[in-house]
């Protein structure tokens, strides 16, 4: 049994090395890892496939596929033209505007496709305005991950959590709502003080924007109101489903689905185009991910780590809580924030089983840690690397020490935050 565990944690150790380092692509290293630890008798594929979560995955591809139907439909193109002119192209307030319309967008789709539907009009219009666009994509990385926390389904390590845990949809808005909230009001008067004396246009500039016509974005009309329908309908399964008896990833391929059945029902094509756009490689890094865990799990190292952890904080709710919600927000500014939660879970799972009486505010500690801390770097969340290469496509270099100037600060201070409302809200 000693030399299994060895094993595992060995390959497990020379896995999270490759993820951090970037040799070597992510997905490959969850699905050649995961497949090692069956090759050599870790544990047996039957076992494997059932530490696979199904339910992150089918949350994931459900959402994706939804989000993808959506987007052609030029609705996202639509609401920033729209917010630009509410706000009369005043680039200030249009840093505040695609600020609020990113985290929002974060809290009901999922960060990366976010900014991948935002951060190109974000170059549209301020290369109209002709004002540097550095400070609204550092304020839509900022947004898309405190508004990813404020949901179950608006950030992976949210998904994981509520998964394994049997969190609802309502549960996340009524303990992580108000406090994401909070933050992010927080976050935005800073970048407005640090930004203000930058941003500056013309008039005759300002006036070009405001001639635009926002409604002429929406280029298919019948199939964005079927996407409402299908959004609607999610939405709804989501709020309803602990009532419902469904798990939320029924809710979200049920979405997606009934979104394909109603805009597509023969046309092959698109329905291969709408499916191809999914992140496929995200979901396989996620399922190697579950079974490099599961290995570490069957083995017995978790619990192992689990009772180390007691130990330091001696058994204290109070102590762990905190220590999880400060360990998990400096890990998750280094490294990718989703290996790093698919360990802890299990963590805290068995520090229930050691006599840990309230394991409630470990969960919120962890959700709060994992997505606030993913801003502290810009390896620290998913969407921030998606940023960080559509920029360099349009010729904008966010350096890494140039972005952790600004944002590892406002990290540090989002988690004091946090830290206040764990310890008046749970402790």
């Amino acid at each position: 049994m000693e030399t299994q565990t060895m094993i595992a944690v060995t390959i497990f150790v020379i896995a999270y090395a490759l993820i951090i380092s970037e040799k070597v692509h992510r997905t490959i290293v969850g699905i050649f890892g995961a497949m090692l630890m069956i090759i050599l008798g870790i544990l047996d594929q039957e076992t494997a496939i059932h530490h696979i979560d199904f339910n992150t995955l089918g949350l994931l591809i459900g959402m994706m596929t939804i989000v993808n139907v959506t987007s052609e439909t030029g609705l996202f193109n639509f609401l920033a033209i729209w917010a630009a002119k509410k706000v009369k192209a005043e680039p200030v307030a249009l840093l505040v505007a695609l600020s609020v319309i990113t985290a929002v967008c974060s809290a009901l789709l999922d960060n990366v496709t976010t900014v991948l539907l935002t951060v190109p009009i974000t170059f549209s219009i301020t290369s109209q305005l002709k004002v540097d666009v550095k400070p609204y994509l550092f304020a839509q990385i900022l947004s898309s991950n405190i508004g990813g926390t404020a949901t179950l389904i608006g950030d992976p390590p949210n998904i994981m959590i509520g998964s394994a845990v049997g969190l609802s949809f309502m549960d996340f808005i009524r303990n992580m709502t108000g406090v994401s909230i909070v933050i992010f009001i927080v976050v935005e008067a800073l970048l407005v003080l640090l930004y203000r004396k930058q941003l500056h246009t013309e008039p005759e500039l300002q006036a070009k924007v405001m001639s635009l016509n926002a409604s002429s974005q929406i280029a298919k009309p019948a199939l964005l109101k079927k996407c409402l329908l299908a959004i609607g309908l999610t939405l709804t399964m989501f709020v309803l489903h602990s009532t419902l008896h469904l798990e939320t990833a029924t809710a979200a391929l049920f979405g997606a689905g009934f979104l394909l059945l109603i805009s597509y029902p023969q046309n092959e094509g698109m329905i291969a185009k709408v499916l191809s756009k999914v992140e496929w490689l995200a979901i396989f890094f996620f399922a190697g991910l579950f079974v490099l865990v599961g290995a570490l799990v069957e083995t017995g190292v978790i619990k192992m780590l689990a009772a180390e952890a007691i130990k330091i904080t001696q058994g204290s709710v109070e102590g762990t809580a905190i220590l999880i919600l400060w360990m998990s927000a400096f890990a998750s500014a280094f490294i990718d924030n989703i290996p790093f939660v698919a360990t802890l879970i299990p963590l805290i799972q068995d520090m229930g089983a050691m006599g840990l009486s309230n394991l409630e505010p470990m969960w919120w500690s962890l959700a709060l840690g994992a997505c606030l801390g993913g801003n502290g770097t810009l390896i620290g969340a998913s969407a921030n690397v998606v940023v960080a290469s559509l920029a360099a496509q349009h010729g904008k270099q966010i350096s890494f020490l140039g972005f952790m100037k600004v944002a590892l600060p406002v990290m540090i201070l989002t988690i004091a935050l946090a830290n206040v409302y764990i310890w008046f809200w749970h402790l």
